[in-house]
């Protein structure tokens, strides 16, 4: 299956955020997924909290990156998203209580995504997540633990 790559820089500055989402989803659409499509709200709400954690967390620029299936887009497949910093400090969950308004982002993408994890890359680390679109009783094409490194992309 042929995999497309896009990526995307990010600034140390929290207004990013709305760009990033803002380009994900005409990336998303580009791509054949629908913005009505589940998959695509599910994307866009991991892509803001990955992105949040990167600018807020390290303070420095990012580097968004998704990992798109190819043709035919209606193919099951698995969407990657995966956000690369320059800090070298793995990421924390934590557990937020009541009314705290902070401290849910890994919560969120751990019962949203359908593997997530994080390794370091360089100078830094990246944090990823991966979504399935297909049928719950569908199998998707997934990375199966590759690393981007590890698969022939079509580089926009």
């Amino acid at each position: 299956m042929q995999v497309l790559q896009v990526q995307l820089e990010v600034g140390p500055d929290p207004a990013e955020v709305g760009r990033a989402r803002r380009w994900a989803r005409s990336r998303l659409a580009g791509s054949g997924i629908a913005a009505d499509e589940p998959v695509a709200e599910t994307l866009i709400l991991l892509i803001s909290e990955l992105v949040t954690n990167a600018v807020v967390h390290t303070g420095c620029p990012a580097v968004l990156r998704m990992l798109l299936p190819g043709v035919p887009a209606d193919e099951p497949g698995t969407v990657r998203v995966e956000v690369a910093d320059r800090s070298t400090c793995p990421p924390r969950p934590r557990h937020a209580e009541g009314d705290d308004t902070n401290g849910r982002g890994l919560e969120l993408v751990d019962g949203l995504a359908d593997r997530w994890g994080w390794r370091q890359e360089g100078a830094g680390k990246s944090i990823w997540c991966e979504v399935d679109r297909c049928e719950a009783d569908t199998a998707a094409h997934t990375f199966d633990g590759t690393t981007h490194e590890d698969v022939a992309y079509e580089a926009v």
